[in-house]
């Protein structure tokens, strides 16, 4: 008894030692540390590098239009730091997520090319392990997600821990970094390929329903604290798949925008319409039937979008919304590229990602303030 006692006591104290140790490295185990801190560090990295690169790309395309040598010059170099800023999409949401993790200097350098590495492999290597990939299927974001996560961690643990710690750390951090992304990309690439190809061909076999589901979950998803770009760009959602997704981002941003003028007025519409409606989280948790305006208008600007003006948007862009505008450059790229812009197409931007949600959102705010379901003050932004 009194062994068992001395056991159940050491076992306690060794588990009291291990958890100040994590505290003490700045390991903070939890769902908010992972889906919020790490994916929003994620969705920096890709916004940095893979959204900027492909608005810099476009850019060059239309400017190299002009039969002018200067703007063909300018084209070449803007179209060549799109090309490159596009190329390091990993190591920038490498770099990104060791940010939100709080890593040293040391360890953040190691999540780069970690990044680097998940987000090309497998790519066209045939034979991978237990797995067989025919095509360039690569792991992509969700890839370098877990791979820099389980590197960064085990990388701090070891941290300036010895005195050959520019050795070790990087040693640790590449090891398991490398090791991860070796183990989990080629499933990961496999899985996310065929989700992606799942929603895209079911959302042209049937607009209407799956425009609702996905401008409904996504735009949910990019109010939610995490990162509707980083999953949009994970599954390689496009096409008309991509315009409902940019649908749904759209109703929720232009629609609390709107909705929460009365007590948020042009700050609100300006960072709300322009930045995130994810300010609006903190009021959802305390009154969450103030998200049924914007959520009904992506019920319905979704399926418009995939069937009457068949908008279509790839990758993160999808997933942005009005933020920056870089929604609606996204869908005049992705438009632009598969030869499908035209005059409806400039109506349907238009009534997509702004008219539509604005006015049905303010529509069924004001049903709700009427009937008592949304008072004053429920969408005040916090200061």
């Amino acid at each position: 008894m009194a062994k068992a006692k001395a056991k159940a006591k050491a076992r306690a104290k060794k588990q009291k030692t291990f958890k100040q140790f994590l505290k003490q490295k700045d390991i903070n185990v939890s769902a908010k540390t992972y889906f919020v801190d790490a994916m929003g560090g994620m969705a920096q990295g890709l916004f940095a590098s893979l959204l900027i690169g492909t608005i810099l790309s476009t850019i060059a395309k239309y400017l190299g239009m002009i039969n002018v040598p200067f703007f063909v010059t300018l084209a070449h170099y803007i179209s060549k730091a799109g090309t490159l800023a596009s190329a390091v999409t990993g190591a920038a949401i490498g770099v990104g997520i060791a940010v939100a993790l709080k890593a040293p200097m040391l360890v953040m350098a190691c999540a780069a090319a970690v990044g680097y590495f998940a987000n090309a492999y497998p790519g066209s290597v045939g034979k991978c392990g237990l797995f067989y990939l025919d095509n360039a299927y690569t792991a992509g974001p969700l890839g370098v997600f877990i791979a820099v996560i389980f590197a960064v961690e085990f990388g701090k643990m070891v941290s300036k821990e010895t005195k050959v710690d520019i050795l070790v750390t990087p040693l640790v951090t590449l090891g398991v970094g490398l090791g991860v992304a070796y183990v989990t990309c080629p499933p990961i690439a496999i899985a996310m390929n065929w989700l992606g190809e799942f929603i895209n061909k079911a959302t042209t076999l049937h607009p209407f329903l799956m425009g609702i589901i996905i401008s409904v979950v996504v735009g949910i998803i990019l109010t939610l604290p995490i990162s509707s770009a980083a999953i949009c760009a994970s599954i390689g959602i496009s096409g008309i798949a991509g315009g409902a997704a940019l649908a749904g981002c759209c109703a929720q941003m232009v629609g609390f925008a709107v909705a929460s003028y009365r007590e948020n007025k042009w700050g609100g519409i300006v960072s709300q319409g322009l930045g995130t409606s994810m300010l609006q989280m903190p009021n959802i948790v305390t009154h969450p039937q103030i998200w049924i305006p914007a959520t009904l208008a992506s019920a319905i600007t979704g399926p418009v979008a995939t069937m009457v003006f068949k908008l279509e948007c790839n990758g993160v862009s999808a997933g942005m919304g009005t933020c920056g505008m870089v929604g609606p450059i996204g869908c005049f790229s992705a438009m632009s590229e598969s030869g499908t812009l035209s005059p409806m197409a400039w109506i349907g931007m238009a009534v997509i990602c702004i008219i539509a949600p604005a006015v049905l959102s303010l529509i069924f705010s004001e049903i709700m303030r009427k009937i008592g379901w949304i008072k004053e003050g429920y969408m005040k932004l916090q200061s």
